[in-house]
């Protein structure tokens, strides 16, 4: 049983360089509720497409809006929250054991995921009834 829920998803504040040139944003280990293995980005969706569909076991990841925006839908399995991603310096951490959708890309956007571990896929739960019940 996961007993994370919505309220464990949480923003982190990714730091900053200002500069007359153009802004520089800093990710380091200390950035992190975890140490990332796998970074990955999600880029020219469709507006109507969605992705995600599914939860981890083990994994966690942050997803960072590095252009553009698009929305995030978190749900434990009695709650969803609908978070809009559009800030290249807020970072939303995903704990596992949460069920997450992504929908609504704006055009040009582009996702950045920093995950907690390698693919795998016996740690993803692809079907939602199958979640509802891990969580119970």
């Amino acid at each position: 049983m996961m007993n994370t829920t919505v309220k464990d998803v949480t923003f982190i504040d990714i730091p900053k360089i200002k500069d007359p040139r153009g802004n520089l944003a800093v990710i380091e280990q200390e950035t992190l509720p975890f140490s990332h293995k796998r970074v990955y980005y999600l880029f020219d969706v469709p507006s109507e497409a969605k992705r995600g569909g599914h939860s981890h076991i083990e994994q966690h990841e942050v997803l960072i809006a590095l252009s553009g925006s698009f929305t995030v839908v978190v749900d434990d399995g009695e709650t969803k929250q609908k978070i809009v991603m559009n800030k290249p310096t807020k970072g939303l951490h995903i704990p596992n054991g949460i069920w997450r959708e992504l929908e609504d890309f704006s055009a040009g956007s582009v996702c950045l995921v920093l995950a907690s571990d390698i693919f795998t896929e016996a740690d993803y739960i692809r079907e939602h009834k199958d979640f509802k019940l891990s969580k119970s």
